[in-house]
């Protein structure tokens, strides 16, 4: 650990004097800065800070409101930030496509916005920025990728990372890893391959590129029938990753395989795809592949953030990777060697007839798409999706927004070399519940069901301050006894929470702040 953040720090000598992220902060972050998409490298979304707690959480008000007025964005009448702000220096950073804003960390008043002007590409959210020094970065959603500078918001330069007229969509927080900016790609069912790079912090050049789907004769080939079928692609990486700068391993999840509901034409278990996956992070080469959902066929793309923490397992210490997979299974590896040692479903999955002996869900055939249907008792989104978990050091458990229902599977397309998705997923009926997972059974501790219809779209946040918190799908923030699951307070706000939550601590006062829709919200304890 010593040696990483010594290398680290030795990076940040090259950056201009006065820089706003010290690079030592990206490895152990202090409680006035949450510098990264999930706080730290380790995606727990878990934070030391215990100024607001559950004895005075009652006491939480508003401290002020940032409402984003950036009108319609082409053909997406609904703003919503989905975002989670970066706080360096009492400065908060976030974004909607094509904008970024620098507001006040205390008072919520606008420092800056940048504005893009995207020639195409998908407009259905943006995850945030990336920080490096005096730099941040951020991904147009037509596959730029744009450096500006943090204190004027002026853009330094921009380089382009994906086409967008093949349908690639470019919505990640960028990721800063030493001196690697990591960018990934979304693109669903438009049969184009996925891939990661590391780029340049400098000058935005390609590093490395790690490409999810392997060509002819490499490694994981096999598991393709053929060229052409790798070539449709999927294994996308549009969502953060985490870091273990120990062992000095990137962990990313990876997207579906394409077509997406007709498998008939891609036979075999198709590496890199559905897997969590472990990279050298100065090379990009594959150190070890966990795959989540062998030949998926339901668009249960895996790349739910694999979540980093040290704890016991059998009396001993371990290094360990634990996810809620979109395919309904909680998974636990030993993030060093990537072997299993937790996997069970956490809503019901009888997509799967079980597990193998390296605790890989096996598809149950009966339950692939089909042209009247395959029932499912689990909802066509799957048994949660990409919005943020958080592990709680302190219970031992691990937080998921999840969803349980019941769904068909279609299969619409019946050619031997199918296209596109090729298919569809119908839900029948789908509730919205909060879960919290023991680490080391996978078993549920506690769920709270949601009433009403609709997702519960938010991340999670857990604090020292014995807090979980959550939205739910009729516009409330809410926070949770970890321990217990039962609810503390809650605030009403004008939509439902569509970013994860996140906290900091400025001139001895602790803030709260969620996005709703179009308007971020700072809390703090009643003055």
């Amino acid at each position: 650990m010593k040696t990483a953040a010594l290398a680290i720090l030795c990076l940040g000598s090259c950056l201009v004097s006065g820089q706003l992220l010290d690079p030592a902060k990206l490895l152990n972050p202090s409680t006035d800065t949450w510098p990264t998409y999930n706080g730290d490298y380790s995606g727990r979304r878990f934070s030391n800070l215990e100024q607001i707690d559950s004895s005075n959480v009652k006491s939480l008000a508003i401290a002020w409101m940032h409402r984003v007025t950036v009108g319609e964005l082409r053909g997406m009448p609904n703003v919503q930030i989905k975002s989670t702000p970066l706080e360096v220096n009492g400065v908060l950073y976030f974004t909607v496509p094509d904008h970024v804003w620098a507001i006040d960390a205390r008072t919520g008043e606008q420092l800056w916005e940048y504005t893009w002007q995207d020639k195409g590409g998908h407009l259905v959210g943006n995850r945030g920025v990336g920080m490096y020094g005096n730099w941040l970065y951020f991904l147009g959603p037509d596959g730029w990728f744009i450096s500006l500078d943090a204190k004027s918001g002026k853009e330094r330069w921009r380089v382009p990372v994906a086409d967008a007229k093949l349908q690639y969509f470019t919505t990640m927080a960028p990721m800063v890893v030493g001196n690697h900016v990591i960018i990934g790609v979304g693109g669903d069912a438009m049969d184009v391959p996925g891939y990661l790079e590391a780029r340049d912090p400098e000058t935005g050049a390609l590093q490395w590129r790690w490409n999810s789907e392997p060509r002819p004769g490499e490694p994981g080939s096999e598991t393709w029938p053929d060229k052409g079928s790798m070539e449709h692609g999927g294994g996308m990486t549009w969502l953060p990753g985490t870091y273990d700068p120990e062992l000095k391993l990137l962990y990313w999840g990876t997207g579906n395989p394409n077509p997406v509901y007709a498998g008939q034409g891609r036979k075999g278990t198709n590496l890199w795809t559905c897997s969590i996956v472990a990279l050298h992070a100065d090379t990009g080469k594959l150190a070890w592949s966990f795959q989540a959902s062998p030949h998926d066929t339901h668009d249960w793309d895996n790349v739910e953030t694999p979540v980093l923490f040290n704890a016991e397992v059998n009396g001993v210490q371990r290094k360990l990777l634990a996810q809620a997979a979109r395919n309904g299974y909680f998974f636990v590896l030993d993030r060093t060697t990537g072997k299993s040692i937790v996997s069970k479903p956490f809503v019901p999955a009888n997509w799967s007839k079980g597990t193998d002996e390296e605790g890989r869900p096996v598809p149950n055939t009966d339950k692939e798409p089909k042209i009247d249907g395959a029932l499912l008792d689990i909802a066509a989104l799957g048994g949660t999706s990409w919005f943020a978990p958080s592990f709680d050091p302190q219970t031992g458990l691990f937080y998921v927004n999840a969803i349980r229902g019941h769904s068909l599977a279609y299969l619409t397309d019946t050619d031997p070399k199918p296209e596109g998705y090729g298919g569809s997923g119908r839900n029948l009926e789908s509730r919205a519940v909060l879960e919290a997972i023991d680490y080391r059974t996978g078993e549920v501790a506690w769920c709270h069901e949601f009433p009403g219809k609709g997702l519960a779209a938010s991340g999670l946040l857990s604090t020292a301050g014995k807090l979980l918190f959550s939205g739910d799908p009729s516009g409330n923030l809410i926070a949770w006894d970890p321990k217990s699951g039962n609810p503390l307070w809650h605030f009403r706000l004008p939509a439902p929470v569509s970013n994860g939550p996140m906290t900091y601590e400025l001139d001895g006062r602790q803030y709260i702040v969620a996005g709703a829709g179009d308007t971020l919200f700072g809390f703090a304890l009643a003055r």
